[in-house]
């Protein structure tokens, strides 16, 4: 009888493991960058609780092939790796802590959470 109690409580552990949403694999928070638009403004860009372990391009940032974004913010609770390159390519990258800035002078062109 044992036996099958400890069955069912594994299974029922395996259960609520798989009914635990997409949104667990997500950092909460928000990601703050500054770039410059075509035009020639400065505008700020964000992504709202980024998903974990998953290359994000940084939109505004290096469209045009030249531009980056600068001054990120890390604001989420997970540690985000920004990367000069797009793809999360290349040997300059920056980790930032959760609740972390940089300055100006931090070029970015995409990020991974982890």
């Amino acid at each position: 009888m044992r036996s099958h109690s400890a069955l069912a409580t594994a299974a029922g552990a395996l259960m609520l493991v798989l009914a635990v949403p997409g949104s667990a694999w997500a950092a909460t928070g928000q990601f703050r960058y500054s770039y410059q638009t075509a035009d020639g403004y400065d505008a700020v860009g964000f992504i709202n609780n980024p998903p974990s372990r998953t290359c994000i391009d940084i939109q505004g940032a290096g469209s045009d092939g030249t531009s980056a974004a600068y001054a990120p913010k890390n604001l989420t609770d997970a540690t985000a790796t920004v990367f000069l390159e797009r793809g999360c390519a290349g040997d300059v990258y920056y980790s930032l802590r959760p609740g972390a800035g940089a300055s100006d002078r931090l070029l970015v062109r995409s990020v991974v959470f982890s």
